[in-house]
């Protein structure tokens, strides 16, 4: 759907700033919280959500019959082995916690600094970094190879006084993941509370009173209410705000602490939070895009929130690359070290060439689109570019930890990697789980905050004390 240039008289059009506008002209508080709520409270659920629902729970049972087999027979049915003895557990496993940032970071740091676009998108951002936590955190537990033994790597009362291993990355992995998904469940089930009291309210049926009501925690939307959530969200986010760049970082210690060439680099950290933020916001783009269209939200989710993300993709792009061109000059020029630059020349025209070549086309050449307004302001466009985007970050991972392992410092020991059916059909029952997931929480659950939505409302601005009151009846 090609979208066109801005006109004067464009009602989306801001006529004072000349920008989008984050919520169309004419809505009410009322309007706004029918036209949420309604999607929730429906006692019609559109064929459209069963036909997706259906197919995603298809995918479910590809990644049940997949990690049954495996536990079966053990990890001898992917295609690790030695010297690639990282294969796509570890690769799914990044890019899954990659996907999951921009969730906090449009809840957590956009809030800190009151971006108001923020708040169209942010419940369901929020609800995907959850979902892509869940997916990711699989797949360590599975990739150790004893999976029921998963509580050693927790600090469980022993009574033999044998403790984790505190200088294993893998341990670093399972804090670090742990609290971001504790922390990210906590800010998105607070973020929920006043929507929950209204679907509370309004719905009919005695089950879903009691469901939202149970989850509405006695909301009531009196002042004292609104203090106490204002001051958690405010509180959770400036916790959750640090977390953006330590979990990706301490994710990024599992190759930098190594000696292994091609993993052994600073630049890792920083540059395995933008791609994380990268990937993130491609993944938001690539749900947003589909809500909006299918269930008509296109007067919530404007074009002025998909050129928002688009241009965070092309900033983080631009560090992404940044990272890249810093790797290719440490291992040519400035390491000094034969073992890096065989590394680099290997990476980029051996075997696996093709594998460097997609990534630095999907995340780098392509993405440089986006500085044309136009192009940011086309939906088709946009959509396809975060499936590129995404795809690309993939291949980031892979290239990371396979290319850098499949010919090490033996040549006597150089192999290959070819992935099996069941490394392929575990990764892509994990795309089915997440959107199982994700179908289950649009459907049950508010996709946009009401609340937030209103508050931006012009009546608001005009009796912000109106707002509160607003809850109960509406």
């Amino acid at each position: 759907m090609a979208t066109k240039e801005p006109q004067i008289n464009d009602p989306m059009i801001d006529a004072r700033t000349g920008e989008y506008r984050e919520v169309a002209p004419g809505h009410t508080f009322k309007s706004v919280t029918e036209k949420i709520s309604r999607i929730v409270l429906t006692p019609h659920t559109p064929l459209g959500w069963y036909f997706g629902f259906v197919l995603a729970g298809g995918f479910v049972g590809v990644l049940l019959t997949a990690v049954t087999w495996l536990f079966l027979t053990g990890v001898g049915i992917w295609a690790i082995t030695i010297p690639v003895a990282w294969g796509f557990a570890i690769v799914n496993f990044v890019w899954w916690i990659g996907i999951g940032h921009a969730g906090t970071l449009i809840s957590a740091i956009l809030l800190l600094f009151k971006q108001r676009w923020r708040n169209s998108i942010n419940r369901f951002a929020e609800a995907m970094t959850i979902f892509a936590v869940i997916c990711a955190g699989m797949f360590p537990l599975i990739h150790v190879g004893r999976p029921w033994l998963g509580y050693w790597l927790f600090p469980y009362p022993s009574t033999m006084n044998v403790w984790p291993q505190f200088r294993s990355p893998l341990l670093w992995d399972v804090f670090a993941v742990s609290t971001y998904a504790t922390i990210s469940v906590v800010f998105w089930y607070i973020g929920m509370v006043p929507d929950l009291g209204t679907l509370r309210d309004r719905a009919k049926s005695k089950p879903a009173q009691f469901f939202y009501g149970f989850l509405a925690v006695g909301w009531r939307g009196s002042v004292r209410h609104w203090v106490r959530y204002e001051s958690a969200s405010l509180l959770l986010a400036g916790l959750s705000t640090p977390l953006v760049l330590s979990v990706h970082s301490v994710i990024s210690f599992d190759f930098a602490v190594a000696l292994m060439p091609g993993w052994h680099t600073t630049i890792f950290p920083p540059y395995f939070v933008a791609g994380a933020i990268y990937s993130g916001f491609a993944m938001v783009i690539t749900l947003a895009i589909p809500i909006r269209k299918f269930y008509h939200l296109e007067d919530l989710i404007t074009m002025r929130h998909i050129d928002n993300m688009n241009k965070v993709m092309l900033a983080t792009g631009l560090i992404v690359a940044y990272g890249y061109s810093t790797e290719v000059v440490m291992s040519y020029w400035y390491s000094a070290s034969h073992w890096e630059y065989f590394m680099m020349w290997n990476r980029m025209f051996g075997p696996m060439g093709w594998s460097y070549w997609v990534l630095i086309t999907c995340n780098i050449a392509l993405p440089q689109l986006l500085w044309s307004r136009k192009l940011r302001q086309n939906v088709a466009f946009t959509f396809i570019m975060s499936l590129i985007i995404n795809t690309g970050m993939w291949f980031e991972r892979f290239v990371i930890v396979v290319t850098s392992l499949y010919r090490d410092y033996l040549p006597s020991s150089w192999g290959t990697y070819r992935a099996t059916k069941w490394d392929y059909a575990t990764f892509v029952g994990t795309l089915g789980l997440f959107t199982f997931l994700f179908f289950l929480f649009i459907r049950f659950l508010p996709m946009i905050p009401m609340s937030e939505i209103r508050m931006m409302l012009p009546q608001a601005k005009v009796r912000p004390e109106a707002e509160p009151q607003l809850e109960a009846g509406d």
